[in-house]
């Protein structure tokens, strides 16, 4: 019988151009560097252990992406973080997101539901776990917390709509994981989640996009306090 690849031979498999695109995109939307870091070739290179030709290529596409920033001549910065860009991110997620859920919930079958009520459990799971410790921070969180929405979104019958929401969450993911780390009081979002899942599950559209879109605002609000309070040093 054959066995199936280990995600490491799939890792391993994909074009260097690719891996290094995929680790230094996870990389800056965990925060591994700080916003406005510069980002040298060579110290990428050693850092992902390819040649300078596929860091480059990475850094370009990360640029179109918004992730990354390309100085006249001198190279690429990680993209700053600011109260307007998390403000415009959100607005632009409001937009996309809530279409995205809106035909989902419109072309979504029983096998569609099913993993987002799994997807949902698996979070909970996790939240019940962290407690009051910052989930953002938490790595397993985290996948899970992206594979509930964009599973929201799964059922969408427009690609461009769901290549869309992807871009979109891990631009407000690098938000919420600074976030995380300066804000000075935790956000519950257990009930958020299961609140959305459960009109999701009763096919509520009209709720389902009410709650959707309160829910990133409310990722706004507590960014933009984070970004905004006091004694911090972080951009503003």
């Amino acid at each position: 019988m054959n066995e199936a690849p280990s995600p490491d031979s799939a890792v391993d498999a994909q074009p260097l151009s690719e891996r290094a695109y995929q680790a230094l995109r996870q990389a800056i939307v965990r925060g591994d560097f700080e916003p406005g870091a510069r980002l040298r070739v060579e110290e990428l290179t050693r850092r992902f252990a390819v040649s300078s030709s596929p860091v480059r290529e990475a850094l370009n596409r990360l640029t179109e992406q918004g992730l990354v920033r390309m100085l006249d001549n001198r190279g690429f910065r990680v993209a700053p973080l600011t109260a307007a860009g998390v403000s415009d991110i959100s607005r632009v997620r409001q937009l996309v997101e809530c279409e995205a859920l809106r035909d989902a919930l419109a072309h979504g079958d029983d096998a569609w539901e099913a993993q987002v009520v799994a997807a949902g459990h698996a979070l909970a799971l996790a939240e019940r776990r962290l407690g009051d410790a910052p989930r953002a921070l938490d790595d397993d969180w985290s996948a899970r917390h992206r594979a509930f929405h964009l599973g929201l979104y799964a059922a969408c019958t427009s690609p461009l709509l769901k290549a869309l929401a992807d871009l979109l969450f891990d631009q407000a993911e690098r938000y919420r994981r600074w976030a995380a780390r300066h804000r000075s009081s935790p956000r519950h979002k257990l009930d958020e989640h299961q609140a959305l899942l459960a009109a999701v599950v009763a096919r509520d559209t009209p709720q389902a996009v009410a709650l959707l879109q309160g829910h990133i605002a409310g990722t706004e609000r507590f960014v933009a306090a984070a970004l905004h309070g006091p004694g911090l040093t972080g951009p503003q």
